[in-house]
């Protein structure tokens, strides 16, 4: 399965695929990399599911026949962390908003850039703002993985886009908290694909379709549900919505 860092790194998948294979007797070899570089995978053949989180990109897979169908699976939320002090004064319900305050300041602003399904995301609200060329001198590029970015944040007193997942499954946070959430356009959707055999034939097609099938029924969608770090939910099931 190609998927991405923020359902490996929340710890997600370390509950869920357990439980798959106590149902299908099926083991599941995942390889997370950012959606971007999952979604490439899956269309050379080198993945038989795939479960990203780039809606748009999903949509065109399917469109161009590397799926039968994208079904869509859980959601959670993008956030915005910064330091407790704010110094660019980006807090609030706002995610436009907050970006020109983080650009007006200069302020350090760690992107993933690795054209993960997050650093898609992050684009987007950057175009939104208008500012997609004019990011602040605080703004830098990691080309890497949700935990790493926010590693460079927390040492750099700076700012981030993360899913909410894994930054409740995050420990190293330093002075790092919440300051943007509750944006309806932070909305963040996973969903899940079986590789197409008509396309690429040697994937284990029938194999797939039962991850597929098994995390959409109501037995997937209640072990996405109980799935928790200190009590609280890091996705929340929607299939078939």
């Amino acid at each position: 399965m190609a998927s991405t860092t923020s359902t490996e790194q929340s710890g997600l998948f370390g509950h869920l695929l357990p439980e798959f294979r106590k149902a299908t007797g099926i083991d599941v070899k995942v390889v997370a990399v950012g959606t971007g570089q999952a979604i490439d995978m899956a269309r050379r053949g080198d993945a038989d599911v795939l479960f990203v989180h780039d809606q748009a990109a999903e949509e065109k897979f399917v469109a161009d026949g590397f799926a039968a169908r994208r079904h869509p699976v859980m959601y959670n939320d993008f956030v915005v962390v910064g330091p407790k002090g704010d110094h660019a004064g980006a807090r609030g319900k706002d995610i436009v908003e907050a970006l020109k305050k983080v650009s007006a300041a200069h302020a350090p602003f760690v992107s993933r850039g690795d054209k993960s399904g997050t650093h898609a995301a992050e684009l987007r609200y950057w175009n939104q703002a208008g500012l997609a060329g004019a990011k602040g001198s605080g703004y830098r590029e990691c080309g890497c993985g949700m935990g790493p970015a926010l590693n460079i944040a927390a040492s750099s007193n700076g700012y981030a886009l993360t899913d909410r997942g894994t930054w409740l499954s995050f420990r190293n946070r330093g002075d790092l908290v919440v300051l943007v959430e509750g944006d309806t356009r932070l909305f963040n959707q996973y969903g899940v694909m079986a590789v197409s055999p008509a396309r690429h034939p040697h994937v284990k097609a029938k194999e797939a379709q039962q991850f597929v099938d098994w995390i959409v029924s109501p037995a997937g969608q209640a072990a996405i549900a109980a799935y928790k770090v200190g009590g609280e939910p890091l996705f929340f099931p929607n299939a078939g919505r």
